[in-house]
């Protein structure tokens, strides 16, 4: 395909597509995204809960998805068969679309109708360029060709894990490099560490995991209580409200005896995105059921006992060589042993120096388009 890549010393403005529910993971790509390139203009078409980035993103312009007159509008052209139409428009305005995140392309019931809006997501012959992300799971072979095909027509795609690159590896502008949130970890904290165990929770049925919710939730009750009785806090964390996330840190809490409760923290991610990084990186460990709460975990310096819920968890585990204790919450639960998680607190501490550095290699091709000269 002929790119049309526009040359000149204005202001560069990019199409930012990004899951935009106020997940912490998915709202630290868009952050290290921005701040990566202060001299670029980044649009986003998102719920307006996200203007409030804005403070903090100086380069980010938020067009609100959820306003009354983008609804009313959206809704008169889909009956006349325009489909993403404000969202065409803003892209209209840009010279490059860049789509970042990491669960992006899982095959789910109504995949169908999610391979549409990412098909609409690239309309002309502007660079479009997807970061971060994992492909999977997925048990149909025609989903894998849709995307193998649309993939084709793409400036740039760098996977996450080794599993994703070899799926595509057949195309020459597809790569693969650790994840993005590793860059987070050129920068260090300073913060004084507390005897406080992080446990971050998910609602399994809201990852399409049925039946182990309470197991999972009496588990963790389990690891709770032996981190307690052993002279440890334990907070509890949510890192995306809308996937269940507080749900799962309340039926947990009301399971812990009464007696304990005073040692036991609730923190709810809400676009608090510093205050959440300083809670994790002033902690003592993490026992991690979030995908990214372990790689947080790993960049701070924590020994860090996952919860694998999905394998693109395990896949990362295996590219970075990861071989301390884990548990798995798929049919396993009952394996997972409250002494064991507690053990690896002196067993599982990871030196991920060369997963922060080879986590900007995601923005190699980006950097081309955007920098006169490339960060190293």
């Amino acid at each position: 395909m002929r790119w049309v890549i526009k040359r000149s010393n204005r202001m560069k403005k990019v199409m930012l597509y990004a899951y935009t529910n106020l997940n912490l993971g998915d709202d630290l790509f868009i952050k290290i995204l921005c701040n990566r390139y202060p001299n670029t203009k980044f649009f986003l078409y998102a719920p307006k809960k996200y203007k409030k980035f804005e403070k903090e993103i100086k380069n980010l312009k938020v067009f609100s998805s959820d306003s009354f007159f983008s609804r009313i509008i959206n809704l008169i052209l889909r009956k006349l068969k325009f489909f993403y139409f404000i969202r065409k428009q803003i892209a209209k305005r840009t010279d490059i679309s860049v789509y970042i995140g990491g669960s992006l392309y899982m095959q789910h019931d109504n995949w169908e109708s999610s391979y549409i809006d990412k098909k609409h997501m690239q309309f002309n012959d502007s660079p479009f360029l997807v970061l971060g992300a994992n492909f999977g799971p997925f048990n149909q072979k025609q989903f894998y060709e849709r995307y193998n095909k649309l993939f084709k027509n793409y400036y740039d795609i760098c996977f996450r894990d080794s599993y994703s690159y070899n799926l595509f590896k057949h195309y020459n502008h597809v790569r693969f490099s650790d994840d993005i949130i590793f860059q987070l970890g050129i920068k260090k904290r300073n913060i004084k560490k507390k005897n406080n165990i992080i446990i971050s929770v998910i609602k399994p049925s809201q990852k399409c995991i049925p039946c182990v919710d309470d197991g999972y939730y009496e588990k963790i009750k389990e690891i709770s209580n032996y981190f307690i009785k052993n002279n440890y806090t334990v907070t509890l964390m949510s890192f995306c409200e809308s996937e269940g996330d507080e749900e799962a840190v309340e039926s947990v809490i009301k399971r812990i005896p009464k007696i304990y409760r005073y040692k036991v923290e609730r923190h709810l991610y809400q676009a608090n995105i510093e205050e959440t990084l300083n809670v994790i990186a002033s902690s003592s460990g993490v026992v991690a059921t979030r995908f990214h709460s372990m790689i947080l975990g790993w960049i701070y310096d924590k020994p860090v006992y996952p919860i694998v819920y999905s394998d693109k968890m395990l896949n990362v585990m295996e590219d970075i060589a990861f071989r301390g204790f884990y548990g798995d919450l798929r049919n396993k639960i009952h394996r997972i042993h409250p002494n064991e998680v507690f053990e690896s607190l002196n067993t599982n501490s990871m030196d991920v120096s060369k997963q922060v550095h080879n986590s900007s290699k995601h923005f190699k091709k980006l950097d081309e388009l955007l920098l006169t000269k490339p960060i190293n």
